[in-house]
């Protein structure tokens, strides 16, 4: 049998090309109508606006004018000339008899006086020679066990310990200004500062040869038996 067909005119041989281009297409379409968004159509009206004239209200600006302070008065100086023929009856008589013997006083600058009454005031904590209680210390401690009284309060809570009392041995030994730097309470604070103030009078310390006011501080101890 011959054949009719050409090579070049038989699609046969071209079948699978076109196939496969045809699923591409395909898959082209379906791809493209997924993706494909549509959107509802929605109409704006646009409204009309209406500009309302109002005129703006001008305020007009005021100027508060202030009147400048008077001047200060001046201060008149009223010079009264003395001429030289004038006599002036204040006159000042002296009446001075100096011969050898004449003893002159010392003058004291009042600088001086101030810097004595402050030195007078002045208390020291250390000085050449310190304060000391007529005896020494055995005599003072044994003063305070004789005349010390453990409190009744202090006794019936227990308390015991170590009262830290100061104070100022004056320039002629006297014992003032009695204060408690710390204490343990119970009456104990009250007991010691009575019994500093019922001391005898101290050797006064001395700074330069000089009795001066010194700062003394004590432990008083308070034990139970």
């Amino acid at each position: 049998m011959e054949k009719r067909k050409t090579e070049k005119s038989d699609l046969e041989n071209k079948r699978t090309l076109f196939l496969e281009i045809g699923f591409v297409l395909a898959l082209a379409v379906v791809f493209v109508s997924m993706e494909w968004k549509s959107y509802d159509k929605v109409e704006y009206t646009v409204a009309d606006r209406q500009v309302e004239d109002i005129p703006e209200e001008i305020i007009p600006i005021t100027e508060q004018k202030l009147k400048p302070p008077p001047p200060p008065p001046q201060q008149v100086t009223i010079i009264n000339v003395v001429e030289d023929d004038v006599v002036v009856e204040d006159e000042i008589e002296l009446d001075v008899d100096m011969d050898d013997n004449t003893e002159m006083e010392e003058y004291v600058p009042v600088a001086q006086e101030e810097e004595k009454a402050v030195e007078e005031q002045q208390i020291f904590l250390v000085v050449e020679e310190m304060p000391s209680y007529p005896g020494g210390e055995q005599e003072m401690y044994r003063f305070i066990s004789q005349n010390i009284e453990y409190p009744r309060m202090a006794k019936e809570s227990g308390i015991s310990g170590r009262v830290f009392v100061t104070f100022v041995v004056e320039k002629d030994g006297s014992v003032t200004d009695v204060k408690v730097l710390r204490g343990i309470g119970g009456g104990c604070d009250e007991e010691a500062i009575r019994v500093i103030k019922s001391m005898p009078k101290w050797k006064a310390g001395k700074q330069r040869g000089k009795a001066v006011r010194v700062q003394y501080r004590m432990p008083i101890k308070f034990t139970l038996q």
